[in-house]
């Protein structure tokens, strides 16, 4: 009788961390190559299972940019060079709202009125001087968790005495102008490779800052959305979308903003403030998707062009002359 043949693949699924998030590691058994998917954390316990497999690994996967998923990529791509898109200084910029202004800030390019704080007693104070209403935004943060607004000077001061002004995980909060928004709208500008890839404007639903596109549910003109990137049983949003065509100076600035963040592929924000008409950037998205059923909004699949680039960055064709 013939011993079982030893399969091409062996794949181990290795918990980490409290949230015990399933991190997959996968093994050419010809090669010893290896892959992590989604190496949320406990960078030492994986690589101890790499080695019992007297593998190398060679590559890094991330399904999704939750914390649970992606919090060891930084470590990995330190300690062994391994590829990572989108690696970590544009992770760095990702985690934190005040490092995103500080880079706008050394481009000279426009934000809205902003001060950070680090305990919500310094709120009152941290928006003297600004027009209201102000935000309160979470420095860590995604898809608008972590932001409130308050109508007025008093509205804030009785949410901080009421001790509901909420930081977030790192005790530390942007206090930021909400500019009312010329035709309803934000802008998010997508980038690949540091050029630009395609824009969209969002109209979002009355008082919400959940402004991520795959959350989006239908056009401007009322086309239903396929929200392929969102569970199939996801609430919809309210949220519509159309193609926009930033004029060729905004292209460029957010193409600088994309060199400087170290974005491989993310997506840009910003606005236009109804009182003054002037454009604001105030968002650099490294972990977040592409708009829900692209082809019906922007007239082709961007990842297409992502599969494109990544082919190229893994050395599989040579890149186009």
């Amino acid at each position: 009788m013939n011993a079982q043949a030893t399969p091409p693949v062996a794949v181990e699924v290795l918990p980490v961390t409290p949230f015990q998030q399933n991190c997959s590691l996968i093994v050419c058994q010809r090669t010893k190559k290896a892959a992590l998917v989604d190496p949320g954390g406990e960078v030492d316990r994986l690589l101890a299972a790499v080695a019992r497999h007297g593998a190398t690994l060679e590559k890094v996967l991330v399904t999704h940019g939750h914390l649970d998923h992606c919090s060891g990529v930084a470590e990995l791509q330190q300690r062994l060079g391994v590829p990572v898109v989108n690696g970590v200084a544009a992770y760095t910029n990702e985690l934190s709202k005040a490092t995103q202004l500080d880079l706008l800030r050394s481009l000279g390019l426009s934000f809205p009125k902003s001060r950070v704080i680090n305990h919500a007693s310094q709120a009152r104070n941290a928006a003297e001087g600004f027009r209201y209403p102000v935000l309160v935004k979470a420095n860590v943060g995604g898809s608008g968790a972590g932001i409130v607004k308050y109508e007025s000077p008093e509205a804030l001061q009785a949410a901080t005495d009421a001790g509901t002004v909420d930081l977030g995980v790192d005790g530390t909060a942007l206090v930021q102008e909400a500019a009312p928004l010329r035709n309803g709208h934000i802008t998010r500008v997508e980038t690949l490779n540091g050029t630009y890839l395609y824009a969209i404007n969002v109209y979002p639903p009355v008082d919400s800052f959940d402004l991520c596109p795959a959350d989006a549910c239908q056009t401007t003109t009322g086309v239903e959305l396929v929200r392929g990137a969102c569970a199939i049983d996801a609430p919809k949003s309210g949220m519509r979308v159309e193609r926009a065509d930033p004029p060729a100076q905004i292209i460029a600035e957010v193409e600088r903003i994309a060199e400087a963040a170290h974005l491989d592929v993310g997506g840009i924000e910003y606005l236009v403030d109804d009182r003054d008409g002037q454009h604001y950037f105030y968002d650099v998205n490294a972990l977040s998707n592409f708009v829900a059923d692209a082809v019906n909004v922007i007239g082709f699949d961007p990842f297409a062009k992502l599969v494109d680039y990544l082919e190229v960055r893994a050395g599989l064709v040579p890149e186009a002359v």
